[in-house]
């Protein structure tokens, strides 16, 4: 037979030992959640930001596509290396959108220039955004994460 006092001893071990990994895998699995929370948390940021810098290059390239009809092609380096960025980080959905962005932005070049007032006109007539659909496409991929 096994001394009561030996017994009581051996189980307050054990007690105190299981307590210890629980609260080392606690906190353990506890930081690791934290962890993956932050790195989304930051490539959400990154996302964001990437997608505002392609849409404020994007977005000036249009405007001069307005009122010209030719570019100089030094003015799409910065563009086209935002849309590479994003096609290494994106959902196919936005890269599309960026892409067909980018082709309606080249194809405004090809077309009858046109004056602030005739753009103040096309505006309040149901303006065609050409980003519009990105915007959307990145709303919708930032708002799964």
């Amino acid at each position: 037979m096994i001394d009561p006092a030996y017994m009581s001893a051996f189980a307050a071990l054990v007690g105190t030992f299981v307590g210890g990994i629980t609260s080392i895998a606690t906190s353990w699995l506890g930081q690791q959640r934290q962890s993956k929370e932050q790195r989304m948390a930051r490539e959400k940021a990154e996302r964001r930001a990437l997608y505002k810098q392609f849409i404020q290059e994007a977005s000036k390239l249009y405007i001069d596509a307005i009122e010209h009809d030719t570019a100089e092609m030094a003015k799409f380096i910065d563009v086209y290396a935002t849309l590479n960025r994003i096609r290494a980080r994106s959902s196919r959905k936005v890269i599309e959108e960026a892409d067909k962005a980018l082709r309606t932005i080249v194809d405004t070049y090809s077309k009858e220039n046109k004056t602030f007032s005739e753009f103040r006109q096309s505006i309040t007539k149901g303006f065609i955004d050409p980003l519009r659909s990105f915007s959307d496409a990145c709303h919708g991929e930032l708002k799964e994460f």
